[in-house]
Order: structure tokens, then C-alpha cells, then sequence
């Protein structure tokens, strides 16, 4: 896609002045050096407290030709390519209400703006949840997770975002509100936006409000832990335990280089309802080694993102893949590592989705590893996507060339291929943004 955007018509304290004209004095500040996304600073940071303030905002800015970078939480800004210009930040956290929780049907209206955290704890008034485990959910938003797709081990029981969001509300770059779906769980009538805006990375609208179903919480919770024989065991494991009925609602594989991997289960029930589950699990996979685990592994993803040491660089990266090929991924990824000297880490789902870390003295190893490895798994369906660290991570350097560290050359494309999916992404970035407003060239292939 081409990069050549318009300059903005309006920039310095003109703008700040026709910013709070438009959304009140205490709704706007100068962008300060922590707003900055991928290495590319903003002019001012809004943050609006409804719909409306929102939709003034992106009409005003797509009419004077500014960029808008939407932002909740934070916790996931620096996923996707470096915007090619970021003149607003619009920020959601004034969008911050629980707007209807209707138990009794076992749906939630919440403002995009509320962190999942504070969902969770106003759902469990009524012993319900939004059966999602992103990674952050104190920091994590509603409308930050349905733009990253971002969810956890419990998709293997109760599905993805797109499986859970019923209604969705979203304010599109000409300041339409558009709105879709419904309070009712099977309401499928009208253009299914929340699918469309889900994992879109805020690219066709601002999502301001969503619908969810939710789920009751389970009466009790136990982990479990299986060491099985190496990656081809662990691979037969999952197999077998994915082919057959047991009631797992979550699993998880932790593999690091040099160490036994080991293969986590989460289950749901009342007392009498573990324990059979444990007992079937025991039986079916003697004589595998088992035993009981923390909740703590739960967030195993999260470790991942901790800052390296001195004098070593790291990267992330998510991976995408069928479940068959969980364990050809790692075996591949260990077999570049040990050519690199480089250690890793990785954190398997079940489904297929996955996150690797790697650790190396010299960004250009983890550069080539990462290629290497989205070669691989781009040949077998798959994807890979890079997910940068804190400082002295390698991931922020290698993204596009963004940083000194590397040559462009050098540099790695956060999300790797699109293949025949492109101009068909590109025909809908078009349709909902023609004039490319929102993160211009932060989703795939530049959109």
C-alpha cells in the first residue's frame, strides 16, 4: 500500500484549541515522549467520554487530514508495524462503564474503555465471568483486546472474542456511529461488524462499546501437571487428550531449551466433578508423571515480556498454527536456537496458538531466526508475528528497520505475509477508512 499521506491542515496550538472546542479543556493535553508508538511521536492526546465526543473527534480529524492512533490501556500500543504518522492519540479510557449487565440472559454491555479486570469483578457480583485469560488484564481494555484478538488458554473451551461478542458499537473515521448486533445471544441479523472489527488493530473504526455473552464461574478450579517424554510425547499427549472427551477447559505447554517440557490442564466443576476428571486423566495417562500445579501457570505467557539482562538482547513472537504442528514449531525452533547459541522459551496452546521468546547476544540472530522460523510455519498455513519487549529488547530494533541497532536490510516485518487475504483486507480498509485516518500502515501489508 502506498505511504504518501496529506500533511494535516491544522497543527501546534490551532489544533489543540479545535480539539477542546470539540471534547472540553480537561479532554486534551500535548502528547508527551511515553505517547510515542513504535519510535513515532504524536501531536496531542483526546480522550473522550462518549460516543458522540468520540465521533466529532474522527470527523474532525478525517476533515482536516490528521492521523488518529486509538489507545486504551496501553498494555498492547506497540503491536503492529510503526504508524507512518500519529498526529492524535484517542484515548478510551474515559469510555470506562459497565453499561448493563443483564444477568438473567448472561449478557454485559461495557464502554471500550473498561479494563478486564474491573469486568471480571463486577461480573462476579453475580458468580458470572467473560470466559477470555488476555495477558494484562488489570492494564488490558475491552476494546484493546477485541482489536488485538487477544485471549488465552480458556479459548479451548469457550472460543475466541469473535465467539463471544454479540453486539459492538463502533465510530467510524466520518463520524457515523455504527452499531451491530445485539443484546441476544443468538441475534444474527445485519452486517457482522464485531467479527470485522475484531483483530483489526483499530484500522476501520473505534470500537466504543461492546456486547458479550458471558459465562457462569465454575464452582472450583484445579491444574494439573504432565511431564510427558519429549516433544514427540508431548505432541501424542495433546492429540490424545484434544481427540478425546475429557472436559479440559484449558491447556497449556511450557517448553524452555535444555529443560523437560511440561504440559498443564485446567479444569472446572464442583468438588465431586474434579475428582473424577483427575481420576480419568490419571487413568488414561499412566504411567505418565502427574501432579497438581498452581493457577500460576496460567500466566506463563506474561513472564515472557520480563526485560532481559545486560548484554542480551530478546524478541516474542505469536505464533498461529494447527495443533498437530505444535511440537514440529518447537522442535524447529530449537534446532535454530542451538545454530544461533540462543536460548528460548515457548508457551503452546492447544489450540494452536503460541508464543516464543528467544534470547541472543546480537539482534541479527534472533532477526534470522524469527525469518526463518515464519517461513516454516508460513509454508505449513500458519503465521508468525513479532511482539516487542522493553528497552534492550531486540524486538523494537528489528521491527521494519525503526531502530539504529539494525540495517533495513536487516529488519523483519512484524506481521509476516497475508497472502491471497491482502487486497481483499485492503478493499475494506478502503470501504470503512478511504482516507486512511486510523494507524495508517500499522495492519498487514501496510494498511
Amino acid at each position: 500500500m502506498s505511504t504518501q499521506t496529506a500533511p494535516p491542515l491544522l497543527s501546534g496550538p490551532e489544533l489543540g484549541e479545535r480539539l477542546r472546542a470539540l471534547a472540553g479543556v480537561d479532554a486534551v493535553r500535548p502528547a508527551a515522549a511515553g505517547d510515542a508508538i513504535g519510535g513515532v511521536s504524536a501531536q496531542w492526546v483526546v480522550e473522550p467520554h462518549s460516543d458522540r465526543d468520540a465521533a466529532s473527534l474522527l470527523r474532525f480529524a478525517t476533515e482536516a487530514g490528521l492521523s488518529v492512533i486509538p489507545r486504551g490501556g496501553g498494555s498492547k500500543l506497540s503491536w503492529g508495524n510503526p504508524p507512518q504518522r500519529a498526529d492524535l492519540l484517542l484515548c478510551t479510557l474515559g469510555l470506562h462503564r459497565i453499561v448493563e449487565h443483564t444477568w438473567a440472559d448472561m449478557t454485559v454491555t461495557v464502554e471500550a474503555g473498561c479494563t478486564i479486570a474491573e469486568l471480571q469483578r463486577a461480573l462476579a457480583k453475580h458468580r458470572q465471568r467473560l470466559a477470555v485469560d488476555p495477558l494484562w488484564p488489570e492494564r488490558a481494555t475491552v476494546g484493546g483486546i477485541l482489536s488485538t484478538n487477544d485471549t488465552g488458554a480458556l479459548r479451548l473451551s469457550y472460543g475466541g472474542l469473535r465467539d463471544l461478542v454479540i453486539g459492538l458499537t463502533l465510530v467510524l473515521p466520518d463520524g457515523t456511529i455504527a452499531k451491530s448486533g445485539g443484546k441476544v445471544v443468538k441475534n444474527v441479523a445485519g452486517y457482522d461488524l464485531p467479527k470485522l472489527a475484531t483483530g483489526a488493530l483499530g484500522t476501520l473504526g473505534v470500537i466504543t462499546q461492546a456486547i458479550f455473552r458471558v459465562h457462569p464461574l465454575p464452582a472450583g478450579t484445579q491444574t494439573l501437571q504432565l511431564q510427558p517424554a519429549g516433544l514427540p510425547g508431548m505432541q501424542r499427549t495433546i492429540l490424545d487428550l484434544l481427540n478425546s472427551d475429557l472436559p479440559c477447559a484449558q491447556m497449556q505447554a511450557c517448553l524452555t531449551s535444555g529443560a523437560a517440557p511440561a504440559l498443564y490442564l485446567g479444569l472446572e466443576g464442583t468438588a465431586a466433578g474434579l475428582a473424577a476428571q483427575e481420576k480419568t486423566i490419571r487413568e488414561r495417562m499412566q504411567p505418565m508423571p502427574l501432579s497438581f500445579a498452581t493457577a500460576e501457570v496460567w500466566r506463563a505467557r506474561q513472564d515472557l515480556w520480563t526485560p532481559p539482562k545486560e548484554g542480551v538482547y530478546a524478541a516474542v513472537a505469536k505464533l498461529s498454527v494447527l495443533p498437530s504442528k505444535l511440537m514440529e514449531v518447537a522442535a524447529a525452533l530449537d534446532r535454530l536456537a542451538q545454530a544461533r547459541q540462543a536460548q528460548w522459551r515457548a508457551v503452546l496452546q492447544g489450540t494452536g496458538i503460541g508464543w516464543l521468546r528467544v534470547e541472543a547476544a546480537e539482534p541479527a540472530s534472533a532477526v534470522e531466526l524469527f525469518r526463518e522460523m515464519r517461513t516454516a510455519i508460513e509454508s505449513g498455513g500458519g503465521s508468525l508475528t513479532i511482539a516487542p519487549l522493553p528497552p534492550r529488547s531486540v524486538a523494537a530494533e528489528l521491527v521494519n528497520g525503526g531502530a539504529t541497532a539494525l540495517s533495513a536490510e536487516n529488519a523483519i516485518d512484524f506481521w509476516g505475509g497475508a497472502g491471497d487475504a491482502l487486497p481483499l483486507m485492503a478493499a475494506v480498509k478502503r470501504q470503512f477508512d478511504p482516507q486512511r485516518t486510523l494507524n495508517p500502515g500499522r495492519f498487514v501489508g501496510g494498511i
